[in-house]
């Protein structure tokens, strides 16, 4: 049998493969290994200038935060000095006297009213002056009708001071059928609720700082003996309420 020639592959050498081109302007950087061949100004990547943006705000509200806590602890010291200081104690006041100048009912079912009435008010504190300003109201309410109204008088009341105050009020209202009915059968049984209110500015004055105005609302619920004019009127009960409204 025949030999055949056999041809067998040989392994040629291939040559390395040649590196990418780099532009002339990144050979010699220094950065130019470390970032991959990249410039080495390039931009910052969009995420990363909405991070800082949150970073700053989140650096504003929480020094906002802080100013708020240090402001609130900062007031609340000062109110404790102050309380400790001067004691404050809530004023008092008392109706003592009602005189019924005039009262009537026509036939349209108007009242007309004029009362006087004679108001008691006591500081008790050592160290706290009270200023009672102008724009006051204080009126003579049945039910929830008013019958008459005047105003608390401007004036200053020092350390415990009791000052008594000769207040009239007068207006006229309209009643209807089944107040007017309610009001006619408390004066025949001789007891005839009345409530007095009182809605007066006042600033408040600690040794020499004299704070901001407040108001100050009163309310005194009276049970009179009659509404008549000329008739001796006696209180037959009095309850008296005080607060202020910052």
């Amino acid at each position: 049998m025949a030999d055949h020639q056999r041809i067998h592959p040989v392994d040629v050498e291939r040559p390395p493969p040649s590196a990418p081109a780099v532009p002339d302007a990144f050979l010699g950087s220094d950065k130019t290994e470390e970032a991959g061949l990249l410039p080495p100004n390039r931009p910052a990547s969009s995420a990363e200038v909405p991070r800082k943006k949150r970073n700053r705000c989140c650096r504003c509200l929480c020094w906002t935060v802080v100013a708020v806590v240090v402001v609130i602890v900062l007031l609340a010291a000062t109110v404790g000095i102050l309380y400790l200081v001067f004691r404050p104690k809530i004023p008092k006041y008392s109706v003592n006297r009602l005189t019924v100048t005039a009262f009537s009912v026509d036939a349209n079912l108007t009242a007309r009213a004029t009362f006087n009435v004679t108001v008691t008010a006591w500081n008790p504190n050592k160290k706290i002056g009270i200023y009672y300003d102008d724009g006051s109201d204080i009126g003579a309410w049945y039910e929830n009708t008013k019958l008459c109204n005047g105003t608390f008088p401007e004036f200053y009341q020092g350390h415990r001071n009791t000052t008594v105050l000769g207040i009239m009020l007068s207006g006229e209202a309209r009643l209807q059928g089944e107040l007017l009915s309610a009001l006619q059968q408390a004066e025949a049984e001789g007891s005839v609720p009345i409530t007095v209110r009182v809605d007066v500015p006042v600033q408040i004055k600690f040794g020499a700082v004299k704070l901001w105005r407040m108001t100050g609302k009163g309310t005194c619920d009276l049970v009179l003996s009659s509404l008549s004019a000329g008739d001796e009127i006696s209180i037959k009960s009095s309850s008296c309420h005080f607060k202020l409204k910052l």
